[in-house]
């Protein structure tokens, strides 16, 4: 249970950062300033609703004063209206202010990026990574989101190598988070005469996207490497060197961008990758300190894990970590993928 005292804690402490951020020992410092800012960011939503709360307790009190003063039975009645309104205003704000607290909205708002790689089965695998890209921009423009591709690679037969894009918009991390893992494909390949049942698999992996205050990345670890991209020829060969190649030296991540003909494109996009896994790994260091007992099986993001098979002769999608299985395999391959993102969230919550 979430008190009071709490809460005003909260705020005193949101209060004195506000205080340490303006002064000459935070400001001369950028790892001491970007600490406090990184915690004043993460404070100032509790503490914003913390203070409608208790303006909304003042209202609900003032009214009831009021109330026992007037002897109106018109008036009486009104007062009555708007102390029911206040006080499920002030139940809404009581459950936003626990999820908060507890973490289990957190990261719900944030924009991310995403990272989908064909895995076994040779080019039908690249063929079905295209098909998974193609289901999640299309749920993402049903959803109002915006998509930027940053970063692509794809295979003789037309398919997805790889693909890295961001995805923005709201609650796209709470409706996107539990897609991280293995996803199996069942279907005949059109390059099979014999009509026989293949089956391949693509990796997707998804980062929330840092913002400033989340991470610092000092120039000095950085090899920053510059080459000629393999983009098409005729009018569009490239005669400079814009593709970039990025290596965070402590951790030995590689994030490589050619996809623009602007060198300072591609380096900016190959930065918010790199930030983005530099976090994620940070994250999943943090997770394995966390007991097996607590740890959410849908939300343990384990790359190397089977989530989820669309098979195609029984036009059928089943997620396995929740047992769900949907016959509207054309449906969720066009984008609807509501039912699927309903059902993982409820199961996390039951968790």
């Amino acid at each position: 249970m979430i008190t009071q005292e709490q809460l005003e804690k909260l705020e005193a402490r949101y209060q004195e950062l506000e205080g340490l951020l303006a002064s000459y020992e935070a400001i001369s410092d950028k790892e001491q300033y970007n600490k406090y800012a990184k915690e004043l960011s993460d404070l100032r939503e509790p503490v914003s609703l913390f203070r409608q709360y208790r303006k909304l307790l003042k209202e609900i009190e003032d009214l009831e004063i009021v109330s026992k003063e007037k002897h109106d039975k018109e008036f009486t009645e009104l007062a009555e209206k708007e102390k029911h309104d206040l006080k499920e205003k002030k139940a809404d704000l009581e459950g936003r202010l626990k999820k908060i607290l507890t973490g289990e909205d957190k990261d719900a708002s944030r924009d991310l990026i995403m990272e989908i790689r064909q895995g076994t089965g040779g080019d039908e695998a690249g063929l079905f990574a295209a098909d998974l890209y193609r289901m999640y921009t299309r749920y993402a423009v049903k959803n109002g989101w915006s998509v930027e591709p940053m970063s692509s690679s794809t295979n003789e037969a037309g398919g997805i190598k790889e693909v890295i894009f961001s995805v923005k918009g709201k609650d796209v991390y709470r409706r996107l988070r539990y897609e991280s893992g293995v996803h199996r494909v069942q279907r005949v390949p059109t390059t099979e005469a014999q009509g026989r049942i293949h089956t391949s698999t693509a990796t997707v992996v998804v980062f929330v996207e840092p913002q400033e205050v989340d991470l610092t990345i000092e120039p000095k670890d950085l090899r920053i490497d510059t080459y000629r991209s393999s983009g098409p020829g005729g009018q569009h060969m490239q005669k400079t060197d814009s593709a970039v190649r990025i290596t965070h030296i402590p951790t030995g991540l590689v994030v490589a961008c050619q996809d623009e003909r602007s060198q300072l494109k591609n380096k900016t996009k190959a930065m918010r990758i790199l930030a983005a896994r530099i976090m994620d790994a940070r994250r999943e260091e943090e997770s394995k300190k966390i007991s097996s007992q607590r740890r959410s099986q849908i939300g343990s993001g384990d790359r190397s894990e089977k989530i989820r098979t669309y098979n195609f002769p029984d036009r059928r999608v089943t997620d396995h970590r929740i047992n769900f299985t949907s016959h509207r395999l054309e449906e969720v391959l066009e984008g609807d993928l509501d039912e699927l993102s309903d059902a993982l969230i409820e199961a996390a919550a039951k968790e």
